[in-house]
């Protein structure tokens, strides 16, 4: 199956690196990585607010081509320049299939990208309306989470290669279920997922990969062991015993 995946994980390429003790170089998960081995369907990078797991996701999709604020491999725009050079840094090992369609999707830019579709498509010229293949409807006349569903549920073609950051930001639970759905229909459709997120509910993806970043590294975990997961069981197993400490403390 390995010999099937589009993207068969990536490297680092540790002796040009400049000083393990300046940002990025100097997060745990980067500090201490070699290679990474990608699923052939899903993987997902999850773990605490700044362990790296977006950085390290972001420098995969720039790496493989993407633009780093997201879009399809034929978006080329800035809004503000903010991505690391940990990218200059990376190698992807890529498989000997090739993907016929691709999309990086940030959370954090998603009204960049919005724009720059409305921008294009404003200027004169016979080319069709790149946000007809988003749903037809401006992005920006959408709820967060609305423009984000029409995002993956029209823009997501199948045999494709797709980099999430967060995707979950804007969905609500319910939603997230049907993304699981979603992800599941597109990757029996030859596509592979490179995911980072918060969400026990997407991780839940039976057939995956979880890499938990960490203070000691990125280490391959499974759902029940992430910290995610655990801290979720536990609210609402007992929800009052752990409000009556945080409230006490």
């Amino acid at each position: 199956m390995l010999n099937k995946q589009f993207m068969k994980g990536l490297r680092l390429k540790r002796a040009t690196v400049p000083s393990f003790d300046a940002y990025p170089f100097d997060l745990p998960s980067i500090r201490t990585l070699d290679e990474l081995d990608f699923h052939p369907k899903v993987t997902f990078f999850v773990g605490e607010n700044g362990m790296g797991k977006s950085t390290l996701l972001e420098a995969s999709a720039v790496a493989a081509g993407f633009n780093p604020e997201g879009g399809s491999l034929n978006f080329n725009f800035s809004t503000y320049d903010s991505h690391s050079v940990l990218e200059e840094y990376i190698t992807m090992i890529k498989g000997v299939r090739r993907p016929t369609d691709g999309f990086f999707l940030r959370a954090e830019t998603f009204y960049n990208l919005a724009t720059m579709i409305e921008e294009l498509d404003s200027a004169p010229g016979p080319s069709p309306r790149i946000i007809d293949g988003f749903g037809g409807v401006s992005l920006h006349e959408q709820s967060h989470g609305e423009s984000f569903w029409a995002t993956f549920i029209h823009r997501f073609r199948g045999n494709g290669i797709y980099s999430l950051d967060e995707p979950e930001a804007a969905l609500s639970p319910m939603r997230q279920l049907a993304m699981l759905s979603r992800i599941h229909d597109l990757v029996c459709e030859g596509s592979q997922f490179i995911i980072a997120t918060h969400s026990p509910i997407l991780l839940a993806y039976p057939d995956a990969k979880i890499v938990e970043f960490t203070d000691e590294g990125a280490q391959v975990t499974t759902l029940e062991e992430t910290s995610h997961y655990q801290i979720m069981k536990q609210f609402f197993d007992d929800k009052d015993r752990m409000l009556h400490h945080l409230f006490n403390e």
